[in-house]
């Protein structure tokens, strides 16, 4: 089942240019055992859609816990070990096998290989811990990081800071952290145990600017070891999970389904599943259900009849077979077509319980028994039966 959605637009055009690969990465609370991933054109996509490979990474519990993912995921935009310049630190650095990208050698240093930092909810490979950017006692440090220009979002901000230069006597490293030019965090105190400041929702756009500014009793200069950066991206709204649960239930019993039936029904809007409607407002709800030959066979699952919204089912023309399960429940079905399938037993006389029933097409199946009184005397009805084994007296073709 699928408890939210979320869409995010990413971009390889560049990455395409220099001949690199692209990666994009996410973190999500998984709600069961699956996850869906739907890559999907847009406007500014020129080829098919792709993607080359796809992981999955259980994160610790602590990991970015501050963030509600039960209505928020994160989108990576930038995590960096600064004043390091080698390969990108993974795995096995990085237990999560996280990328720490290098970022600004210059007024980079080497720190000591004896900090004893711990405590990091995020766990930070100790890696990025053996470099940083800092400048002399008294000056600011000024970045501009994340690289590029941001959309106009909240972002979750992570930034992480140890003082391997404890040796010099009496040294204190004291810093204050505005973002463009906001103050992010004040007189933080920088030692070999090592600090970590967070935010988990700060509004930014465009180009950002980071300072560190030593305060006046500081005798060591500012630094920075590493960093993250995600965009906050809220979960769009979900399909009623009576539906999901049903129709996943009724793909149990269908060959040769629409490839497309995975994830959430409905959502995102323009890629919801072939042959499924569904309602508008606060409550989405699959109105109805169209796959007259779509090539089907199968049987259909009992569980059909607890999509309670449903007015229209055209499921005609295909090989589906079995008897009809029990559809009185669906109070709001105005037209029924299993027409030109296999279908046997006998037509349930509770349809003729369903009021608003319009049209019922069960003509060219394999049914048998009589056609329940219910349904030949129901007014306003247009009912097709024959081609069937019915024994008893039938409507007009």
């Amino acid at each position: 089942m699928v408890d939210g959605t979320l869409w995010a637009v990413v971009n390889t055009t560049a990455d395409y240019r220099r001949g690199s690969a692209s990666y994009y990465e996410g973190v999500f609370l998984a709600q069961g055992k699956t996850m869906s991933f739907c890559v999907g054109a847009n406007a500014h996509t020129d080829s098919d859609p792709f993607v080359s490979a796809l992981e999955f990474i259980q994160l610790g519990d602590s990991v970015y816990n501050s963030t509600d993912f039960g209505s928020s995921a994160l989108s990576l935009v930038a995590r960096n070990s600064f004043g390091y310049g080698g390969a990108p630190i993974r795995f096995p650095d990085d237990q999560f096998d996280r990328f720490w990208e290098p970022f600004g050698e210059e007024n980079s240093s080497k720190t000591s290989n004896n900090l004893t930092v711990s405590g990091f909810w995020n766990l930070p490979p100790l890696k990025v811990f053996e470099t940083e950017l800092t400048v002399p006692t008294s000056q600011p440090l000024e970045l501009q990081w994340p690289p590029g220009p941001l959309p106009n979002a909240s972002y979750y901000i992570a930034l992480y800071f140890a003082n391997g230069h404890d040796s010099v006597a009496g040294g204190s490293r004291i810093q204050n952290i505005t973002v463009n030019g906001v103050p992010y965090y004040s007189n933080l105190n920088v030692t070999s145990d090592g600090a970590a400041v967070f935010t988990s929702k700060w509004p930014l756009i465009g180009l950002t600017k980071i300072n560190l500014v030593p305060t006046s009793n500081s005798t060591l200069g500012p630094l920075i070891n590493a960093g993250e950066a995600f965009q906050v991206l809220p979960l769009g709204r979900t399909t009623h999970p009576r539906d999901v649960i049903a129709l996943e239930n009724l793909k149990l019993g269908l060959h040769n389904y629409p490839i497309d039936w995975s994830g959430d029904p409905c959502f995102p809007q323009q890629y919801s599943w072939t042959g499924v409607t569904c309602s508008q407002g606060s409550r989405i709800r699959v109105v109805s259900l169209n796959l007259t030959s779509a090539g089907l066979s199968g049987t259909l699952s009992p569980y059909l009849a607890n999509m309670t919204a449903l007015t229209g089912i055209w499921l005609g023309n295909n090989g589906l077979y079995g008897p009809i399960p029990k559809l009185s429940s669906l109070k709001h079905l105005e037209i029924l077509h299993l027409n030109d399938n296999q279908l046997d037993g006998p037509i349930p006389s509770s349809l003729g319980a369903i009021s608003g029933l319009q049209e019922l097409f069960l003509q060219n199946n394999n049914l048998t028994g009589q056609v329940p009184s219910s349904l030949l005397n129901k007014p306003g009805l247009n009912l097709k039966v024959n081609g069937n084994h019915l024994s008893s007296a039938q409507p007009p073709h």
